[in-house]
């Protein structure tokens, strides 16, 4: 059962902040430190300063961040907002040369154990400490946990769509990738009932945000432990969600692939011979004969794409038997092992170049590229970084992603890109606690 609420949220005032694509920002965890230096230089009111920020002198980074969110509200940058709704959110965006439109909507969803949310991945305690820290420093949600229901008669979106017809958007923002972020105010009582009502059959799924998930919860019971209250839909027993559904067919999930390097004895004839046992190998003289297998072998077959540092050649990897994975992990379910990250991990990082899971978790020897021409040239031309070579993936299907969750386990981190990220920034809230 999912309870979600309309709330008052805190927006950006246009009148003081003119231009909102200078102050929006991709979520936390996908901000690296150059564009974390790049967003504090565009806006004074970039929301990276809160979510990465700066300390200043005689603070830490996190008060630092209270403070500033305190006066940002006290001056007006941001505002409450009189009524309480939900926002639609359209993403437009194109991918694989196609344009698409991912549709859901924001609002408040009520924290509950995982017989109501089901999660895919993992967490560790690093981000969890940090966004922890954070949250009792602001008491504020400022990204968007992305959650998935799945509504195949649309009926949801039904809703949403009569409550933004001939109306006019609040917000149009574009990100560096180009895709575009359309947000509007939905506030008439009967379509905010109904969708309450609607939603409340369903079984959520976290898409992005395990970490700030689990965070959510930590505080709210630290919070119960200290004899506070949570009042309302703005209160610590919900979090700020973005409600997105499984059927939509403006869903995308890409691939995120794998750079290795540091590996002390990596012989690439060594790696193909132990390779050859379990996977049939196919060499090419280009990339794009290299995506033409990867894109027909999509949801048929388990096959992985190689390429070693400057070798002229690369290749496919196909799995030969799938009982080679249910001899490797023979306590999980089909889907999980048969997931073409797993089969990466389980028997080509793990068995063949001793990258075991302690150290993926630690991000010791791989590194992670979202798309595969980027990846391929990095293996080659990185300037930062030797990489030895790189493995490409097909796309997690959201499908196996449903599976898993319903079952309990959880996939290797970085199996899944739901794409775009959810923009932060956009809507605020501002947790309401009596203490």
């Amino acid at each position: 059962m999912a309870e979600v609420y309309p709330f008052h949220g805190y927006r950006y005032n246009e009148e003081k902040v003119e231009d909102l694509n200078k102050v929006v920002s991709q979520p936390y965890d996908k901000i690296d430190s150059k564009s974390r230096e790049k967003l504090y230089q565009i806006s004074d009111y970039n929301i990276v300063r809160m979510i990465l920020s700066k300390a200043e002198p005689g603070k830490d980074n996190y008060q630092t961040t209270a403070d500033n969110f305190k006066e940002w509200i006290d001056n007006d940058i941001l505002l409450r907002e009189d009524e309480p709704s939900f926002y639609a959110y359209w993403q437009e965006y194109m991918v694989n040369g196609q344009k698409r439109v991912r549709k859901g909507f924001v609002g408040m969803g009520k924290l509950v154990g995982e017989d109501g949310v089901k999660a895919h991945e993992n967490t560790m305690g690093g981000p969890k400490a940090d966004r922890l820290n954070l949250m009792r420093a602001t008491e504020a949600n400022f990204g968007h946990i992305f959650m998935l229901y799945s509504d195949r008669e649309q009926k949801i979106l039904n809703l949403l769509n009569q409550a933004i017809e001939n109306k006019k958007p609040l917000i149009k923002v574009n990100d560096e990738d180009g895709n575009l972020h359309i947000i509007w105010k939905v506030t008439d009582n009967s379509l905010l009932a109904s969708i309450q009502e609607e939603m409340k059959a369903k079984v959520l799924y976290i898409a992005d945000g395990h970490h700030r998930y689990q965070t959510a919860i930590n505080f709210c019971n630290e919070s119960l432990e200290k004899g506070w209250e949570s009042i309302g839909a703005e209160g610590f027993a919900n979090r700020l969600m973005t409600f997105v559904n499984i059927d939509d067919p403006g869903m995308s999930i890409l691939a995120t692939h794998r750079l290795v390097y540091g590996l002390t004895d990596f012989n690439l004839d060594r790696f193909l011979t132990k390779a050859s046992k379990e996977f049939e190998l196919n060499k090419y003289n280009s990339s794009n004969e290299l995506y033409k297998k990867l894109d027909e072998d999509q949801g048929e077959k388990h096959t992985i794409g190689f390429k070693a540092r400057e070798e002229e050649k690369y290749w496919s990897l196909t799995l030969k038997n799938e009982q080679t994975m249910k001899t490797l992990v023979p306590d999980k379910s089909d889907v999980w092992r048969n997931l073409d990250v797993v089969i990466l991990h389980k028997t080509i990082l793990e068995r063949y170049l001793e990258i075991d899971e302690e150290a993926l978790a630690e991000k010791k020897y791989t590194d992670y590229v979202r798309y595969r021409e980027m990846a391929l040239d990095m293996v080659d031309k990185s300037p930062e970084k030797e990489y030895q070579a790189v493995f490409l993936l097909n796309p997690t299907p959201v499908e196996d992603v449903q599976s898993v969750a319903n079952q309990g386990e959880r996939m290797p981190q970085k199996s899944t890109d739901f794409y775009p990220k959810l923009l932060t920034g956009l809507v605020i809230n501002k947790l309401n606690i009596k203490k």
